[in-house]
Parts: C-alpha cells; structure tokens; sequence
C-alpha cells in the first residue's frame, strides 16, 4: 500500500511518500502527482523517509514525471531516500539525471 500525501505547494510542489510503490500502484503514484502538478506547475520534490519499497515500474514513472517536468523548464528531486532504495537509482543511472539527495 502506498501513500502520498501533499505537503506544500509553492514555492516547489512536495510530497511524502510512504509504503510501497510498484506496478500495482503505479500508475495511480502517477496520476495523483500529474493532477496537482498540471493545475500549477513547479519543481517536484519526493520526500521519501518512509517509503519502504519500490520495483522498476515506479522507477520508469519517475523517469516519466522527470520527462515531463523539464519539458516545461521545472526539475525533480527525491530526498530522504533509504540506502537500498538509493541503490535501485544507482543501479539504473537515473542518480546521473536526477537529483537523488540522501
């Protein structure tokens, strides 16, 4: 089970994610994230201190959302992540393209 909760909105849109995200959720991560991000605009920003599991679905999604944000000029960053998902993001070199913070 998954939750992401909306923490601020301006200046960058934060989230917490919390859980696990994976190819049964992941479209659904998408599409709530999308929804507030396409009635404003901004810089995402992923807390992820409490999100415990994640599979390659969610780091394509991620890559997704990354796609889209520097279309229109905004960035993507994922903060607070735990070492053993960081390596997941090493792994695949998505560390070279976004900005990963421990």
């Amino acid at each position: 089970m998954q939750e992401i909760r909306l923490i601020r909105k301006e200046p960058e849109i934060v989230f917490a994610l919390s859980g696990e995200i994976d190819s049964g959720n992941a479209d659904e991560f998408y599409e709530e994230v999308t929804a507030v991000y396409s009635n404003q605009g901004g810089n995402l920003v992923f807390n992820c201190a409490e999100l415990e599991f994640i599979d390659s679905t969610t780091l394509g999604t991620f890559v997704k959302l990354l796609k889209k944000v520097k279309q229109d000029g905004y960035t993507l960053r994922i903060t607070e992540i735990q070492p053993r998902l960081k390596k997941l993001f090493v792994i695949c070199a998505l560390d070279q393209i976004m900005e990963i913070e421990p």
